[in-house]
């Protein structure tokens, strides 16, 4: 027995590296999983204390599980079916895809990077770059819903910021699952965004049988009451005005509605807004066809540029957060009530009748949206110096803004007035537009920088619906783009 025995070193290299993943495999893996799942229970347990959210079961079932349901459901296992015959593929390799699916659609979600990490990180974020306010709220009506109700955030969609912003306020009442686009599929940001809720969606996905999958997961996320956040305009603003909708996911989530059912279903619109959007230039660079041909290397660049020139304005003392981002949460609508209104069953309609009908949800709900967009200073001030056919002294441009102000309210707007005085307002609004060089000073006078008139009216466009001004606000796309555009500082 104590015996010494040679072995050649590629075998010892062998048992060591077997037993190495033995240990690996039986000692320090569950010892990890047990340690952090002992901290998620922990954070579950104070934020069903401390904050009242009581998360649903859904959200806390395993992925694998979610991802097997999914997979077996029997519409998604049809779906299958019909794209093998339809391709004349064999039906084993259409499961395959439809597996693929369900595990890039499915999240990871993660009680503890969520409420730890997340809202950490979005905090802090979001109040290093702006003066973060919450404004408007209807607080009776929100605590009126139903805590068995399936809570779906409809938002306008301004800033990729909106995502840090929206989870931020909210975390303290709920954790939200976003439908994020394809621009987050990088590693590791996927992984990430995975463990926060979110779920990815291809936009325009010509697949039925991933069209299926999708639709799928929306409804059982629904059905299992996961609070939701989607963007109805799809995308961001190019040009500051509010999007139509699109409707893919509002459909997915209403089809299967049942009023009867235990949950209802309550859209509760949020108007945002900012004094600077990090993505203007961007997005105004979308419609201008000169750079239409700059690809993502031009992206990447511009994006560079944006952050050393800021990271040097802070060492240097001369970096200024980015004003004011305010958001707005308006009165919920119950889908119950909306159904019952208007004599309705998304279940019993064929296809063009449904579609007909999630439309007139959809414009319902970007109108509410609309009329909850926060009234910032720039936005102010930019709509004021638009309109002007001279320069303006301040008191006029104080009296100009006053009355936009007076239109905005008359038509029930939310108008944010740092600290409740309007001369600092204002001053806020110019030194923003002016540090720019979007608008000009001279003799005390102010105008708008005729190379920048784009950039003031998409800062416009974001309340032209609140002010009376939707037909006097020009267009971005009709307004010739200076060919220095791109090289203008951000």
């Amino acid at each position: 027995m104590s015996q010494t025995v040679a072995v050649p070193l590629w075998l010892l290299v062998i048992l060591v590296a077997l037993a190495a993943a033995a240990a690996l495999e039986w000692l320090l893996l569950p010892s990890v999983r047990w340690y952090l799942r002992r901290k998620v229970d922990r954070v579950i347990r104070e934020i069903n204390v401390r904050f009242n959210i009581e998360l649903p079961a859904f959200k806390l079932t395993r992925r694998r599980a979610l991802i097997e349901r999914l997979f077996h459901d029997p519409k998604v296992q049809a779906a299958a079916e019909a794209h093998a015959a339809e391709k004349n593929v064999p039906l084993k390799l259409a499961r395959q895809r439809a597996d693929f699916y369900a595990r890039e659609i499915v999240p990871a979600f993660n009680a503890y990077l969520y409420f730890r990490v997340g809202y950490w990180l979005a905090k802090r974020s979001a109040q290093f770059l702006y003066r973060v306010r919450l404004g408007y709220t209807d607080a009776d009506s929100l605590r009126a819903i139903n805590p068995k109700s399936t809570v779906v955030f409809v938002m306008n969609h301004r800033s990729n910021m909106d995502y840090v912003l929206v989870a931020f306020l909210a975390a303290e009442r709920v954790a939200l699952s976003y439908a994020v686009g394809e621009w987050a599929r990088v590693w590791p940001l996927q992984s990430l965004i995975r463990a926060m809720g979110a779920y990815f969606v291809h936009r325009n996905s010509g697949d039925p049988l991933y069209r299926t999958v999708l639709q799928r997961y929306v409804q059982m996320a629904t059905e299992g009451g996961v609070p939701q956040a989607i963007y109805p305009e799809g995308g961001l603003t190019l040009d500051g005005r509010l999007r139509p909708p699109k409707l893919g996911l509002l459909d997915y989530m209403l089809r299967a509605f049942d009023p009867q059912a235990e949950r209802d279903i309550v859209f509760i619109p949020v108007g945002i807004n900012y004094d600077r959007v990090l993505e203007d230039r961007t997005q105004l660079g979308k419609l201008a066809a000169e750079r239409a041909h700059h690809g993502l290397a031009h992206v990447i660049a511009t994006t560079a540029g944006f952050v050393s020139k800021q990271f040097v304005n802070l060492l240097r003392g001369r970096w200024y957060r980015m004003g004011y981002a305010c958001v707005n949460f308006g009165r919920p609508i119950s889908m119950r009530d909306y159904v019952r209104e208007h004599a309705l069953d998304f279940r019993t309609l064929d296809d063009a009748t449904r579609h007909a009908a999630v439309a007139e949800v959809g414009k319902k709900l970007m109108h509410e949206i609309g009329e909850v967009v926060p009234v910032l200073p720039v936005p102010l001030v930019a709509s004021v110096l638009l309109g002007a056919a001279r320069p303006l002294d301040e008191l006029e441009l104080k009296s100009a803004v006053h009355e936009r102000i007076a239109r905005a309210e008359e038509k029930g707007a939310h108008v944010y007035i740092p600290r409740s005085d309007l001369d600092y307002a204002i001053g806020v609004g110019l030194r923003m537009l002016t540090l720019r060089r979007i608008a000009i000073e001279r003799d005390a006078r102010f105008s708008a920088n005729p190379d920048e008139r784009a950039t003031l009216a998409y800062y416009a466009n974001s309340i032209a619906h609140l002010t009376g001004e939707t037909d006097a606000t020009p267009h971005p796309a009709a307004i010739p783009a200076p060919a220095s555009l791109a090289a203008r500082p951000a």
